[in-house]
């Protein structure tokens, strides 16, 4: 693995930061039309990939953590 140079970690985030300015005048361009085309595909398309099997445990753990700092922080 190569190391990276301040130099060249700069240059990296200078690309990065020209991408960022590109897709942010992309997107205030888009209609309000295509926009919401997109999202309704996006959302058409959630059954294309398979559910994540612990993602009902995992948001069930979360919750309980929540509760115990409010239970917490309540005293």
């Amino acid at each position: 693995m190569s190391t990276i140079t301040p130099k060249d970690a700069r240059s990296y985030l200078q690309r990065w930061s020209l991408v960022q300015e590109a897709e942010a005048r992309e997107v205030r361009g888009t209609s309000m039309e295509l926009k919401a085309r997109q999202l309704s595909v996006l959302m058409a398309s959630r059954n294309l990939f398979r559910a994540d099997e612990t993602r009902d445990r995992e948001i069930s753990d979360v919750r309980k953590r929540w509760a115990m700092i409010r239970s917490a922080l309540r005293g």
